[in-house]
């Protein structure tokens, strides 16, 4: 992920903060406007996608490009959707490395970029004057990037690196890549994001050019732009610079589909820890699933914050361990509902998992309180709410609810399946769902006398 800068960034937050309060309070009197409702949807000739929002509340333009394309698509070499990410800032044949960042920046701009196992995300918040020079910039590097061995190696170190910093020498990282990898054992998402080391290592320019020819084309991308701007001069100037980006004829998708699991999986990694790691998942509905507001509500419940059950138990009550925390995680091809602790030194990991699975037994075998029903739910109301502050949120949620279910769905109706919830919904679907058989369970452990190696060895 790139880091970039925001000139008044103060001013800015508290703007935003402001906003937030202001919608929090319209909603709750029943006066709320979805912000949303104004977006309107172009599609050019060669296949792009435009979502548009003017919101001339700031003078400040979200301009985010979605390319439908994650680690969840990664079926021969791992790590392409996050290399790109990389790539996509080293420059074109007009840019010279890094030219694209530093050029927005300087003129006070908040430039980033991420990748997940579904979407490679690029995003620049800027002035609204800006606009025309984001929208010439993206069009050069999403033409002329530079993929040659060049630009490869140096991306290729940096990532290599970032993987030793995220996870092989981060023993939380470790976790949830052996997590991922024991909860899928066919579909892809099981690949961490950043890749296998070898794959890195490996990859070489014919296979990028390959990945990017595939999957860079305009028919798989959608713009989104939110905040203060014209929206028929920017179209037109969008037509200029990227009607004429190529399409593909066919965006290959991979067809794997993850089996049923049919018996608990569990898995150890040793390291050098002196607090040992415990990581649960369940499977669960992937996103757009009519279980998934009771499941977000279930979450809050069991592991959201200080007040949550898992957290009291195993913190407060019973102080077995550091942290306690979780969420149901929605993708496009399926989710897990999962938890992770941390456990304190000295304490048996054995110990807090028994406390753990007595508090998922629990939400199972009882029903929730009224009282924790709508302290949860009102939690998941104020949060989307949020989600409208800014013009950056706006076009965040414009593009991912595209990219998932080909519209943008209204606000209230997202609110009305929150406060649609009720006890019995939680419990059902904890039966449903937070079954022992669909468990899959890693511990983290201190590394045995005696070993060999650095307990960071990867396996595929």
């Amino acid at each position: 992920m790139h880091q970039g800068g925001w000139a008044r960034g103060g001013q800015r937050q508290l703007l935003a903060a402001a906003l937030v309060l202001v919608l929090a309070m319209a909603a709750q009197a029943g006066e709320f406007r979805d912000p949303a409702r104004d977006v309107q949807v172009t599609t050019l000739d060669n296949g792009l996608t435009v979502l548009t929002l003017e919101d001339h509340t700031t003078p400040v333009v979200s301009f985010q490009v979605w390319v439908e394309v994650g680690s969840g698509d990664e079926a021969r070499w791992t790590g392409l959707a996050h290399l790109f990410e990389h790539m996509m800032f080293r420059g074109s044949r007009n840019l010279p490395p890094e030219a694209f960042q530093r050029i927005l920046e300087r003129r006070g701009a908040r430039v980033n970029a991420f990748t997940s196992r579904d979407v490679t995300v690029y995003h620049e918040d800027v002035r609204s004057e800006d606009l025309p020079l984001v929208i010439a910039l993206e069009a050069e590097r999403l033409r002329n990037l530079d993929i040659s061995e060049g630009s490869l190696d140096s991306e290729r170190q940096v990532v290599l690196e970032e993987r030793r910093l995220r996870t092989q020498d981060d023993p939380s990282g470790l976790a949830f890549e052996a997590l991922m990898a024991l909860s899928f054992q066919a579909h892809p998402y099981r690949v961490p994001i950043i890749g296998w080391k070898s794959d890195v290592e490996k990859v070489g320019v014919p296979q990028c050019r390959a990945f990017f020819d595939a999957y860079y084309a305009a028919n798989n991308l959608v713009i989104a732009i939110a905040g203060d701007f014209e929206r028929e001069s920017t179209l037109d100037f969008l037509r200029q610079q990227m009607g004429s980006l190529r399409s593909s004829a066919e965006v290959e998708r991979n067809p794997t589909e993850e089996p049923e699991q049919r018996g608990e999986r569990r898995a150890e990694v040793r390291f050098d820890v002196k607090a040992p790691i415990l990581a649960m998942a369940w499977h669960a509905p992937a996103t757009g699933h009519p279980d998934g507001e009771a499941l977000d509500v279930a979450s809050e419940i069991l592991s959201s914050g200080r007040t949550s059950r898992l957290y009291r138990r195993l913190i407060y009550e019973e102080p077995v361990a550091l942290s306690a925390s979780g969420a149901y995680w929605e993708l496009q091809h399926g989710g897990l509902f999962y938890a992770f602790s941390t456990v304190r030194p000295g304490q048996q990991i054995d110990h807090a998992e028994r406390l753990f699975l007595a508090e998922i037994a629990r939400l199972r075998d009882e029903p929730v309180t009224a009282r924790e029903l709508e302290k949860a739910k009102r939690s998941l109301e104020v949060s989307l709410i949020q989600g409208q502050g800014t013009s950056h949120a706006l076009a965040s949620r414009m593009g991912r609810d595209w990219v998932s279910f080909g519209r943008i769905r209204p606000l209230e109706e997202r609110l009305s399946a929150i406060r649609a919830v009720t006890v019995e919904d939680v419990q059902r679907v904890a039966r449903t769902y937070l079954r022992p058989e669909k468990r899959s369970v890693v511990h983290v452990l201190p590394e045995e006398k005696g070993s060999a190696g650095d307990g960071a060895e990867e396996t595929r």
